[in-house]
């Protein structure tokens, strides 16, 4: 049993790897934002790039720009709820496939990060500042530039997938028929 478990989270070690890495950074890099930079600081930033790009801190009890404010339970819950789903479809999620567990690594990494969050302080430190001088983004965390990153390649990934192929050939799964359906041909029987 322990070498079949060994096995198994050896089959899925990309998405393991990309789930520690993202969930680490993001709680590393909040902690320093924490110890560093004094609460609701939106409205005086902390400038890296002037004019463009800030460090902030500010605690989010919503979802993405601050929707759902006051539902942190709520989306704590649905968090938990996804992952669980991720788990059990996993299969149908193609997460054999390299380019799905980094992706789905990105997802769940920040969706366990922003629900560190959520139960350790009962909101998300966001820190990210964009400003595009015509539009000041929300301010945001590692957590969210993850999910965001894992949704744009799960999109793509399921769009630019390549055909199914047959396992022992590797030929597309329509010439594999083609090629049955002339082995069984008349001709080929004299």
């Amino acid at each position: 049993m322990p070498q079949r478990l060994h096995l198994r989270i050896w089959h899925y070690r990309w998405l393991f790897m990309t789930f520690g890495v993202v969930l680490g950074l993001d709680q590393v890099t909040k902690a320093w934002i924490i110890r560093s930079i004094p609460f609701n600081t939106y409205f005086d930033p902390i400038p890296v790039i002037p004019g463009y790009l800030n460090l902030v801190h500010i605690g989010n009890t919503g979802a993405a720009w601050g929707m759902l404010q006051g539902f942190g339970m709520l989306l704590g819950i649905v968090a938990m709820i996804t992952v669980a789903i991720i788990f059990l479809c996993r299969r149908m999620l193609l997460l054999h496939t390299t380019s799905m567990q980094l992706t789905f690594g990105m997802l769940i990494g920040g969706i366990v990060g922003n629900l560190t969050d959520r139960m350790i302080h009962g909101y998300v430190t966001d820190f990210i500042d964009v400003n595009l001088q015509v539009y000041r983004w929300p301010a945001f965390n590692i957590a969210d530039s993850a999910i965001f990153v894992g949704v744009v390649l799960y999109l793509w990934f399921s769009f630019a997938q390549p055909p199914k192929t047959d396992s022992c050939t590797n030929k597309p799964a329509q010439d594999q028929a083609s090629d049955n359906n002339t082995e069984s041909s008349p001709s080929d029987a004299s």
